[in-house]
């Protein structure tokens, strides 16, 4: 075969498919004329390609009929609906669905801080334990408040965000286990208390809560959320609930909780910026401390009262499609 004789017969062909591949709108003549000339242009591809080494051909005629290919089939356009629709409904919706597990593990965690906190404070021989007579000064005095202005406030909140962001996902993830995330959570609650009670014994039991409560709802929910979607998962596969698998149950719960995972960065994302800009700011203490519960109290309405409506809807049926929970060991 005379391939230059074969290439030179063709090229008009492939220079009309070109022209047409480059236009945003078609008539219904040009859009049959599209399909032709890119259904011939494959088959001169295959027959260049089994006599030609040349790379430049054929990369020029494979480039030609990718380009073919995606005129005809018509290209994805990135459109803003799915991510509204996740933050909309997706979102929501299953933050309202484990509404019960996160809302026990808050409750819980939080009453078991005061508690740690109030009997460390008033057993300053326990605190002693843990750190030393200077070294509770010089904490309570400096670096507790040093410690939210040491950094930049872009620096700190990147910090803090990913920080926050790593413990998050090691309580969802664990959750699975059951037994590894309660230990996070315990952990936390303890080192929570302790604080608390090490500040109060120090005197500066107020400038604890007036550094804590800015940024404390949100940041605190947030891993609140994380390990009580975590256990939700985790007791999935201990009583997966009437007509579904043990397998089924686990994947239906994780494939929610990655929907939580990823409303969870842009919660912690929030509540890094509270904790670097807000927190240290130097406002009077109800204003620092009131954005940061108005902003608590936005994202409770949101978990439970958007969710609520969208749950109402029945959306997101695909994540679950019975719709059906397993009984919970709390309340």
């Amino acid at each position: 075969m005379d391939l230059d004789a074969y290439v030179s017969e063709r090229r008009g062909e492939w220079n009309r498919l070109d022209a047409l591949t480059r236009r945003r709108k078609l008539t219904a003549a040009e859009a049959d004329e599209l399909v032709l000339l890119y259904q011939r242009a494959a088959t001169h591809l295959s027959v260049v390609r089994s006599h030609s080494p040349d790379p430049i051909l054929l990369a020029s005629l494979s480039q030609l009929v990718i380009a073919g290919r995606s005129a005809v089939t018509g290209g994805r356009r990135y459109s803003w609906r799915p991510v509204v629709r996740f933050f909309t409904t997706s979102l929501p919706v299953e933050l309202y669905r484990a509404r019960r597990w996160w809302l026990t593990v808050m409750v819980v965690n939080v009453v078991l801080a005061g508690v740690l906190m109030a009997y460390f404070a008033a057993n300053p021989d326990i605190i002693e334990m843990f750190a030393p007579s200077s070294t509770i000064d010089r904490y309570a005095n400096e670096d507790f408040v040093d410690y939210y202005s040491e950094f930049q406030a872009q620096n700190f909140a990147a910090s803090v965000w990913t920080h926050n962001a790593m413990l998050a996902g090691q309580c969802l993830a664990s959750g699975v286990l059951i037994v590894p995330a309660l230990w996070i959570l315990g952990q936390n609650t303890f080192q929570l208390g302790l604080t608390g009670a090490l500040m109060t014994y120090a005197g500066h039991g107020d400038t604890f809560f007036r550094y804590i409560l800015p940024h404390g709802f949100l940041e605190l929910t947030s891993i609140f959320v994380a390990a009580g979607v975590g256990l939700r998962i985790g007791w999935a596969w201990i009583a997966p609930g009437p007509h579904r698998t043990r397998g089924r149950a686990l994947a239906e719960r994780a494939r929610a909780g990655m929907l939580v995972a990823l409303g969870l960065v842009a919660m912690l994302l929030v509540s890094g910026l509270l904790e670097a800009y807000v927190t240290p700011s130097g406002w009077p203490d109800p204003v620092r401390i009131g954005i940061g519960f108005v902003v608590w109290l936005a994202f409770m309405a949101y978990a439970l009262g958007v969710g609520a409506a969208a749950h109402r809807r029945g959306e997101t049926a695909d994540l679950d499609p019975d719709h059906t929970e397993a009984q919970v060991p709390m309340a």
